[in-house]
């Protein structure tokens, strides 16, 4: 019980520190030269040399923490399978939600939970144009990957989810993958981090996704998976809103 008590405490300090230096390179990098126009890139940093740091200072190898490749075949299976099933799934409820909420009417509740000012620009299902696969596209994939997908999945998934069920082991597991509180804990701290930017609820929606990133980090042992999905689902998210707004 100590033990599990001792990584509890680990991931909640490690968490609160990544917070609150998010929330301060968020809020206040307009004040500190080169790192306002590299915002993403400075919280990338933080994300990176936690894990890091701590792996450091208890002699242990990052790869405790998901950050290998193996098992590759599984982790391209998953990374790239699942998101080829949910994704489109995920684009035809993002139109239809679009449609209803953009309506005169609004439909209400539906019309309050679009974006403010999305609906001025949305053109409809008809007049989808999706932009071409070129080489900004692939620059973004790449960008996703590498700033946003690799740094949030080694700290929120090989670090703190791995913590987490160190220290609340899952009473089930799923095709290997965890499912207790470990992974409903991990994925609301990370949904509560996207506030850094701006108390927008709508942010939150993040815990869903993080869920399915917990559960392949858990089923794999690795981030492989998690970092492919989670870039794949940012990337997917700007072509749909390139191809209706």
């Amino acid at each position: 019980m100590p033990a599990r008590a001792a990584e509890l405490r680990h991931a909640l300090v490690a968490y609160a520190a990544a917070l609150l230096a998010t929330v301060a390179l968020v809020q206040g990098a307009g004040g500190i030269p080169f790192v306002g126009d590299h915002v993403a890139a400075a919280v990338a940093v933080v994300f990176l040399y936690i894990p890091a740091a701590y792996a450091w200072r208890r002699n242990e190898d990052l790869s405790h923490y998901g950050f290998r490749l193996a098992p590759l075949r599984r982790g391209l299976a998953l990374g790239l399978g699942i998101p080829l099933l949910v994704l489109p799934v995920f684009g035809l409820g993002f139109v239809a939600f679009y449609e209803l909420a953009c309506q005169s009417d609004g439909y209400g509740v539906i019309g309050a939970l679009a974006v403010p000012g999305m609906c001025g620009a949305y053109d409809g299902w008809d007049s989808a144009e999706p932009p071409p696969l070129s080489l900004s596209l692939l620059e973004l994939l790449f960008v996703q990957l590498v700033v946003v997908a690799i740094p949030e999945e080694l700290f929120f998934r090989g670090f703190i989810h791995e913590k987490l069920e160190r220290a609340i082991p899952p009473k089930r597991r799923v095709f290997g993958g965890g499912i207790g509180w470990a992974l409903v804990i991990s994925s609301a701290l990370f949904a509560v981090v996207h506030l850094a930017t701006g108390l927008d609820p709508r942010r939150l929606a993040v815990f869903f996704p993080a869920l399915l990133f917990a559960w392949m980090r858990s089923a794999t042992g690795s981030i492989t998976a998690g970092a492919i999905a989670h870039a794949l689902s940012n990337v997917s998210l700007h072509v749909l809103e390139q191809s209706y707004f």
